[in-house]
């Protein structure tokens, strides 16, 4: 099938049915090149360049195949022209030139490295691509890493990071990990997508080495030429240090999700003033602790961002009525905003009912995720009256029917107290497991 294949691209992972053997296939794919390659004549009719072993693309595959779409059947990567093949002649052996350079293969795979040994099939191709070094490339267009040890650290240096467009690195790690890290991120140079998650200061480093670890990683962006996604996710070192991280930022973000993180006055008046807000669609700042710091901050970057943003997060910031009703006029002017998420807010009815007032001319607003009321608790403990939360949802409702957007979807939810999971309610609740069980 390789040596006949009449395309530069084989798309093997969406071709193969769910009952065939994935390894099995794969590595009788990756044999028969191996097996081309050991041939000093190149077959005439070879025309495979690129083995793409991801199983959630070319689903049109045969419909391109036939003629009837003009996309590209890979789209990842565009193979030069194939040149046709010289018939060889006979010379004499004085008169022999250099040999011809040998084809190469592009092996595309989605790659998850985890704790201990990789999948069979990662281990075959990481063996093949050490054997033919130079021959094989292996690609990756989404790399997800849930524990950065030494072993994936060796994997990755088998890959052609320049391929890798979406990556997550998922797990506990510490700075001196990332510091081992970092060269590899620099060498993603295609990445459109990053998500950091649970980087740790250790208490046994400088403050010294602290700054040079961090220098190093945020260093790093300033080769992210195409980036346009960032998710950063309890990120220890960013509190003080934002900017230095902006300032590496090369080109605008479409979305920026920093969530679970301590940042200060100093960090949001820099986020404000020193991102590049043309592009942003997406904002989120879950978790980002803003009850002891000036609303002006949110209110200068949500001015900003008033004709691009579409989705607002703001969940669990440890917002009050004043700073919300002080960037409520920001807010208002958000023309292109779809989605906005405010729960876990200690929010009162009052301020509830003026953010109505102020986003019912967003015609493109069509979700709101709000917090109970705080008229809707019975106790300080927390309690919710469920009786009391019905009656404020159906006034809010009712004024969106008399403001004449009676199709804007308002949702109210808490988290469980015991469980952490979310309560909606609409009006009435969709109760979570924790209580249903007694």
């Amino acid at each position: 099938m390789v040596q006949a294949w009449p395309f530069p691209c084989l798309p093997l992972g969406a071709l193969m049915k769910e009952q065939q053997s994935y390894h099995e296939t794969i590595q009788a794919a990756i044999d028969g090149f191996d097996l081309l390659l050991s041939q000093e004549v190149r077959p005439r009719r070879w025309k495979l360049q690129v083995l793409d072993l991801q199983k959630n693309v070319h689903q049109d595959f045969w419909a391109v195949w036939s003629g009837n779409k003009g996309t590209s059947m890979c789209p990842l990567w565009e193979p030069e022209v194939a040149q046709p093949i010289q018939k060889r002649q006979k010379v004499d052996n004085s008169n022999i030139g250099p040999k011809p350079p040998l084809a190469t293969m592009e092996v595309f795979i989605d790659i998850c490295l985890k704790a201990g040994t990789p999948d069979e099939t990662l281990t075959y191709l990481i063996k093949k691509v050490r054997q033919r070094r130079g021959l094989i490339h292996l690609r990756c267009k989404k790399l997800k890493i849930s524990t950065v040890s030494i072993q994936n650290i060796k994997i990755l240096k088998m890959v052609q990071l320049d391929s890798v467009q979406d990556l997550e690195v998922n797990c506990t790690w510490k700075l001196s990990t990332m510091e081992k890290f970092a060269p590899y991120l620099g060498q993603m140079g295609n990445l459109h997508r990053l998500l950091l998650s649970h980087i740790h200061m250790s208490s046994h480093i400088t403050l010294e080495q602290e700054e040079q670890y961090v220098s190093q990683f945020t260093s790093q962006f300033l080769s992210l030429l195409h980036l346009q996604e960032l998710y950063l996710d309890s990120i220890s070192f960013l509190e003080g240090r934002l900017d230095q991280m902006l300032r590496c930022l090369k080109t605008p973000l479409e979305t920026l999700s920093i969530t679970n993180c301590l940042l200060s006055e100093t960090d949001l008046m820099h986020l404000s003033q020193t991102l590049d807000v043309s592009q942003l669609k997406d904002l989120g700042l879950s978790g980002v602790n803003l009850t002891n710091v000036s609303s002006e901050p949110l209110q200068i970057l949500l001015e900003r961002a008033c004709t691009t943003l579409q989705d607002l997060d703001l969940d669990e910031c440890g917002i009050m009525d004043p700073q919300f009703s002080a960037i409520l006029p920001a807010l208002s002017r958000c023309s292109q905003l779809t989605t906005f998420s405010f729960c876990g807010n200690p929010i009162s009815m009052a301020v509830l009912e003026n953010l109505l007032r102020h986003t019912i001319g967003l015609k493109n607003l069509s979700h709101v995720l709000y917090p109970p009321p705080l008229e809707s608790y019975e106790d300080v403990r927390g309690t919710l009256h469920l009786g009391l939360l019905a009656q404020l949802h159906a006034k809010l409702r009712q004024m969106l029917q008399e403001l004449g957007r009676p199709s804007m979807v308002w949702f109210s939810a808490n988290r469980c107290p015991d469980c952490g999971d979310r309560t909606f309610y609409d009006p009435d609740p969709i109760l979570c497991p924790c209580y249903t069980s007694f």
